[in-house]
């Protein structure tokens, strides 16, 4: 007997509860003057109402056989890679950071900075910065205040700058082979990190260079001053963040570059004495908790996802978006969108991509999308989304750390990079040449590998 094809948007109702108790949660604390207001309801408890809601709706098929879709779900081998490589990236990234390797790489970055490209430096450090340690916020926190005093010493534009620091951290966050962003876009996606990094960075690059040229034209001082005051750096300190950078790159799996990465980090930090043995077991044990949030979201939201598939929802909404979409082209639009959409109404690119990845699949699977392009997709749009709202974590952060000296809607103009990525994303959906530049070799859909890589 044929299984009926089963289409339902009653399905997708767990994640628009989802959706609107975080977003809600936001707009009202933001109406009360509340500090960090999209950050105050926790996630998890907004996805666990999901949960719950998903449970609630189809209650007819009983609870033990939902739990048994939902488990299937939150245990498939893509989440229970996501997770692991969760764990590990937070772990390095504490340990890093606790020997001293963000303080060393920032100082390290700026020594070397020529006074005339001040902006543009600060774009390029915060890049780099970002990418080495996979978190947008960190290197927010990082800079923000070294950039602040290059501004007031060399009478830059504190808004040109800031929005600088926040375009070079979301530059890095995207492109970074440990930052949250990746690795939930790859793995809901099926693919390697690498190749997610190479479409990913044919596509940032141009972007990048004309931020450059605009930062070079519009963000020079008024007048060419040293820059005094920098901290002490220890190039030694920098090399876990390059091995990790260099190794992914280069193809090494991501499980064995994270743990090189915690390993190599842990030793250079207990020779120069910043912790012992037993405070590098310690701060292993802070990045696992560091991660604890989305670990459990990704956990929920794998399960309901697995429920939504399986009762029709997926179905249903590929059925409604292929009524608008006349193609592959439209269709990638239509995920830049679905991406960017998501973020705004979370205000967060991590929770945007996990919501988000299992319905980008199957529109990929139903229009050939190459899934690397898909992965691309996600983490650009998300985090374009995440770099334009106002609410968003990282302007927060920029608007407590600059004492009121600048606002949001200040920056925002600013955020060249941003749009121009957006510019450039699009032309790679219709510019047959530089989509074939940004995928290299032609995606198998049957074995799910690119096609020379075939088995």
């Amino acid at each position: 007997m044929i299984n009926e094809r089963k289409s339902s948007p009653l399905a997708l109702v767990p994640f628009a509860v989802f959706i609107v108790i975080y977003m809600g949660a936001g707009i009202i604390l933001q109406s009360k003057g509340v500090e960090m207001a999209f950050y105050q309801f926790p996630s998890v408890v907004a996805m666990m109402i999901a949960v719950i809601s998903a449970f609630a709706i189809y209650n007819k098929a009983g609870i033990m056989e939902n739990f048994s879709i939902f488990a299937k779900g939150a245990g498939n081998e893509d989440v229970m890679c996501m997770l692991m490589i969760f764990l590990l990236a937070g772990a390095f990234s504490t340990v890093a950071k606790a020997m001293g390797g963000v303080d060393s790489t920032v100082n390290l970055c700026i020594s070397f900075v020529p006074a005339s490209l001040l902006t543009v430096g600060i774009f390029l450090i915060s890049g780099f910065l970002a990418t080495a340690t996979g978190t947008s916020m960190g290197t927010v926190g990082a800079l923000v205040p070294i950039a602040l005093g290059v501004v007031d010493k060399a009478g830059l534009s504190l808004p040109v700058v800031m929005a600088a620091c926040l375009s070079g951290a979301m530059l890095g966050d995207n492109l970074s082979m440990i930052s949250d962003t990746t690795i939930a876009a790859t793995r809901t996606q099926g693919v390697e990190l690498k190749d997610k990094f190479r479409t990913n960075f044919l596509i940032a690059l141009p972007a990048a260079i004309v931020t450059c040229v605009l930062l070079m034209i519009f963000g020079r001082p008024e007048t060419v001053t040293a820059i005094e005051g920098i901290g002490s750096y220890n190039i030694i300190k920098v090399i876990p963040y390059i091995l990790v950078l260099a190794l992914a790159i280069i193809g090494i799996n991501v499980f064995e570059v994270l743990i090189i990465g915690i390993l190599s980090a842990g030793i250079i930090g207990i020779f120069y004495g910043d912790f012992s043995g037993l405070e590098f077991a310690g701060h292993i044990w802070t990045g696992f908790q560091g991660m604890i949030e989305v670990f459990i979201l990704s956990l929920l939201a794998g399960g309901i996802a697995e429920m939504t598939k399986h009762y029709g929802g997926l179905n249903w909404l590929c059925d409604k978006i292929g009524a608008t979409f006349k193609g592959k082209k439209s269709a990638q639009v239509g995920l830049c969108a679905l991406a960017a959409v998501t973020d705004v109404a979370t205000a967060n690119n991590t929770v945007a991509i996990i919501v988000d990845g299992p319905m980008a699949k199957e529109i990929a699977e139903e229009y050939k999308i190459d899934p690397r392009k898909t992965a691309s997709i996600l983490d650009m749009f998300t985090c374009i989304g995440q770099g334009l709202i106002p609410y968003g974590a990282q302007f927060l952060l920029i608007a407590a750390l600059c004492e009121g000296r600048v606002s949001p809607m200040d920056i925002i103009p600013c955020n060249w990079y941003l749009f121009l990525l957006a510019i450039f994303a699009i032309l790679s959906f219709f510019v047959p040449a530089y989509e074939k530049l940004t995928l290299k070799g032609e995606w198998d859909f049957e074995n799910n590998c690119v096609k020379n890589e075939a088995k």
